[in-house]
């Protein structure tokens, strides 16, 4: 059985490509973007970040889960008390998706503004 070169390079890709889908499926919610947003701020227990949301514990405790099922959030828990944090490492990824894209996008605008300066500086041409 032979195995290709590409399938080697695909299957990281694929596995990226995944996980990044889980992180911003995980932040398609606005309850979970908030929740992201106050342990951005550092930990804070479960009921710390119940309080300001219009929902029940266990309704908070789906959306965590959710976050952590993404690897954006990691929890522990110590006693009765469990205690969520941000997963700085598993944003950065996020952030280096987008910083890659935009850099992709500032490139290719600036050659578009390269050739729209070339064109308006073309002398016009007059009719007959």
């Amino acid at each position: 059985m032979t195995i290709h070169k590409s399938t080697h390079i695909l299957k990281p890709m694929l596995n990226y490509s995944a996980s990044l889908d889980l992180k911003f499926q995980a932040l398609a919610d606005p309850t979970r973007r908030v929740i992201v947003e106050r342990l951005s701020r550092g930990p804070a227990t479960v009921s710390e970040l119940a309080k300001p949301l219009p929902m029940s514990l266990p309704a908070v405790v789906q959306h965590l889960q959710v976050l952590e099922a993404s690897g954006l959030v990691r929890s522990e828990k110590i006693g009765r008390v469990r205690t969520c944090q941000m997963d700085s490492g598993e944003m950065r990824m996020i952030e280096q998706w987008i910083s890659d894209r935009r850099s992709t996008w500032e490139q290719r605008l600036d050659r578009l503004g390269k050739v729209l300066a070339e064109f308006s500086d073309e002398p016009e041409k007059k009719g007959n």
